[in-house]
This record gives C-alpha cells, sequence and structure tokens, in this order.
C-alpha cells in the first residue's frame, strides 16, 4: 500500500502578475492541494479494493481447489471455461488443457452427451438445478459413473450465458451400497436363522412331555389295530365256511365259537377310536411343524387366546414335575402377526417363569390378559425369587443368562424382545411386591 506523499507548497510569485491579486493566487493554490489530496485517498482505496479482490480471488481458488466433487463451468455452447482441481485429477488434465474443450468431449457414451445437451439447451431450466447421472471418461479412459447437478448460469440481464456442473463421482457409493446391502441381507438369513435355533432349542425341551403326548394315542390305535387284525381273522374263516357251503348246524356252531355278533358290534368303536387317536397324533405332529417351521414375513390375523393356551399346553407337557398355571380364557382377542413366532415368545417366557419356580415348594404362574385403549396386556406373574436388581437393566440382552452352563443361551429373552418390537409391541420386565417376577406383554390390537 503506498503512503500518502509530501506535499511541496510552491512559494507564492514575488512579483504579482498583472491583474491577478495575491488571494486569486492562495485560491488556486487551495484548490489544487484539495484535488492532489483526492487523488492520493482514491488511490489508497483502490490499492484497498485491489487488496480485498486479491484475497476473495485466492479464497474462491482454494474452495475450488479444495472441493471433492467435481465442477466444471461451461459457456452457452457447452465449451469449458473453468474446471476445478477435482475434475482435473479425475482426467489426468490440467486446467489449461480442458479449458475450451467441448464438455462432450469428456463423456463416455452417447447416452450421456444427449443428456448433458438437451439440460444445457432447456430454456425452462430450474434454478436450484437438476440432477442428470453421466458417465465421464478417467485418465485410464474408463467410464466412470457421476451424479451430476446442472444449474444455469446468468448473466447480468437475466439471460441463461452458460451451465455450471457440479458431480460427484458414485462408482465408490454404489460399491459401498452393493456391500451394505449385501450385509444387511446376510444379517437377516443371520437372524432368522438364529430364530429357527433358539426356536428348535425350546422345542427340545419339549421332547419328553411331547412323546408322553404321543403315547397315549399310538397306544391306542396299535391295540385297536391288532384287535382288529384277529377279527379280520375270524372273519376270513367265517366267511370261507360260508362259501365252501358248509351245513347251517356248522356255520352256527362256527359263529358261536368265533364270536360273530360280537365282533360284528365292535368293529364301530374299534374303528371310531383307531381313528380318534390317528387325529390325535396329527394334531400334534401338526403342531410341532407348526412351531418349529420357519415363519413368513407375512402378518395375519392371530387370536392370542389360542396362542396362550397352546404355549401352556406345550410346556406343562415338557415339565417333568408339574407347575400350577392360573389362566382363564377369555373371548377372542386378535392382534396382527405371526402365529409361530408369538407363540415362540410366549412359550419363552413361560419356559423362563417355569424355571424360576422350579425349587418352590407350591410353583404357580399366573396369566392374565387385559384390553384397554387398542393395546392388548398379556402378563406372566411367577411366585420364585425375582429378578435380582442388577439384572434388570441386562435382561434381556444377547448371550446374557443366569442359568447354569449348559441350562441357556441367553437367547430366548433377546429373540422374544426382538420379535415383539417387530409386531409394534413392547416387552418389560419388573420385580413385584410379595416376591416373584413379572414379565408385560403389549401388542396393538386389530
Amino acid at each position: 500500500m503506498r503512503t500518502k506523499k509530501a506535499r511541496a507548497k510552491s512559494p507564492l510569485p514575488t512579483v504579482p502578475m498583472e491583474g491577478v491579486d495575491e488571494s486569486t493566487w492562495m485560491d488556486v493554490i487551495q484548490k489544487m492541494d484539495e484535488v492532489y489530496t483526492r487523488l492520493i485517498d482514491d488511490e489508497v482505496e483502490l490499492e484497498k479494493k485491489n487488496t480485498e479482490l486479491e484475497q476473495s480471488q485466492q479464497f474462491i481458488f482454494s474452495v475450488l481447489t479444495s472441493m471433492s466433487d467435481v465442477l466444471v463451468v461451461c459457456d452457452a455452447n457447452g465449451v469449458i471455461e473453468q474446471a476445478n482441481a477435482a475434475l482435473c485429477e479425475l482426467t489426468g488434465r490440467p486446467e489449461e488443457q480442458l479449458s475450451g474443450t467441448p464438455l462432450y468431449a469428456l463423456l463416455a457414451d452417447d447416452a450421456s452427451r444427449e443428456l448433458a445437451r438437451a439440460a444445457m439447451e432447456k430454456a425452462d431450466a430450474p434454478r436450484a438445478g437438476e440432477a442428470i447421472e453421466l458417465n465421464l471418461l478417467d485418465r485410464q479412459g474408463q467410464a466412470v459413473s457421476v451424479d451430476a447437478n446442472c444449474t444455469p448460469r446468468i448473466g447480468d440481464k437475466g439471460r441463461r450465458v452458460g451451465t455450471v456442473w457440479v458431480g460427484r463421482p458414485t462408482a465408490e457409493l454404489k460399491r459401498a451400497y452393493h456391500e451394505m446391502r449385501a450385509a444387511h441381507e446376510a444379517l437377516k438369513r443371520t437372524q432368522q436363522q438364529l430364530l429357527h435355533s433358539e426356536k428348535m432349542a425350546s422345542l427340545g425341551q419339549l421332547v419328553a412331555g411331547v412323546a408322553h403326548e404321543l403315547n397315549n394315542p399310538i397306544s391306542f390305535v396299535l391295540g385297536n389295530v391288532h384287535a382288529l387284525s384277529k377279527y379280520s381273522e375270524r372273519l376270513r374263516t367265517y366267511l370261507a365256511a360260508m362259501h365252501a357251503h358248509e351245513p347251517e348246524a356248522v356255520l352256527d356252531e362256527m359263529r358261536r365259537k368265533l364270536r360273530i355278533e360280537h365282533l360284528l358290534a365292535d368293529l364301530p368303536s374299534l374303528i371310531e377310536g383307531t381313528l380318534e387317536g390317528a387325529q390325535r397324533t396329527a394334531d400334534i405332529v401338526h403342531g410341532l411343524k407348526r412351531f418349529s417351521a420357519m415363519d413368513s414375513e407375512e402378518r395375519k390375523p392371530v387370536n392370542l387366546v389360542e396362542v396362550i393356551e397352546r404355549a401352556i399346553h406345550w410346556v406343562q407337557k415338557g415339565r417333568s414335575a408339574p407347575v400350577e398355571v392360573q389362566w382363564q380364557a377369555g373371548e377372542t382377542c386378535t392382534v396382527m402377526g405371526s402365529a409361530g413366532q408369538l407363540q415362540q415368545v410366549m412359550m419363552n417366557l413361560l419356559q423362563n417363569g417355569f424355571d424360576a419356580v422350579g425349587q418352590r415348594e407350591a410353583p404357580r404362574i399366573v396369566v392374565s390378559l387385559e384390553r384397554a385403549d387398542g393395546t392388548v396386556r398379556v402378563a406372566l406373574r411367577d411366585n420364585g425369587p425375582g429378578i435380582p436388581p442388577e439384572h434388570l437393566l441386562r435382561i434381556f440382552d444377547p448371550f446374557f443368562t443366569t442359568k447354569p452352563v449348559g441350562k441357556g443361551t441367553g437367547l430366548g429373552l433377546s429373540i422374544s424382545y426382538g420379535i415383539v418390537e417387530q409386531h409394534g409391541g413392547r416387552l418389560s420386565a419388573r420385580n413385584v411386591e410379595g416376591g416373584g417376577a413379572e414379565f408385560v406383554l403389549e401388542l396393538p390390537q386389530a
């Protein structure tokens, strides 16, 4: 910045000019001094403005250089006027070489050139810009996908004088997206396998009770089938005598000896009992298949009362020592969800309650169902020792268990918590006065 120069005053003429007095000369000299001072001030202000302009240019240049997105400024004909360092790095060309080059020369295919031409020639282009996916040529001549934004550049008279392109290469983003999607799918498969494994673990605890449950109808069916086999031999012998045209006296004796009348009277009950036993066996097997099968994502209306009753039935059958379950089935209560998954939740909660009261003299589980404000509330309360306060905050954490090694996986309550959340509900646990724990399942009523 220049400094204000010292001003040398000119001496007054010793001999005044003819017709000009001394006061006039003083006025002239004063005016000259004012003009000179103004020139000096204007020069200082101009240098200040120049310095500010240089700083602004350096700031803009540093911003353009630091941008990771590519930036191209084109004129009305699509010729590059300015490009930033990101584009130079991507294409492998310096800015001097890019300047004056048509933008179309940087595009990798005809489709990208047509899209760029249509965007730059559009008369009613939005001021906010238009998003276009283009393919640029990189330094190796390979196509690189770029998510570009085309913004019109407006001149002083409000007319479009060019276009500003700002783009971000999306190849890395797409690769990361595909990797994230693949990881998400793998996680979903792992969660489904984990859910199924925990379900099979719960099913394994019911094997003893299921074997006993199956033994009764199967034994009944086998006994009836043996009786039917003997009856068929006696009928075959009697029919063979009839076809041989034996005398009437002989046939009567055979009817009495083979007890044909008793046999014929007993056949309907034998057949009916066999069918009943087979149906009971089929129902048990169907229930086990439904519980152990992988559940679909589809949500259907589910009668929660039936789910609770099935869960109580199966868990009780799997216990060697009886546990009193107080449950009063009411009218139908429908929720939207997966019957198998909700049954798994109920069985996990019941099994945990049964394990908690296993050492009590009078073990008891109380199951209740209430409806209020569109919400179904199922509470399971036991008379066990309760949950230690330090475990309440971790009770639903994966792999957290208070059971001995080999007695629990620590996944039952965690998986149940996730299932309830997927159904739009809430699962909570607390200790109750008088001893024992209470698990509360809340689901939106259909």
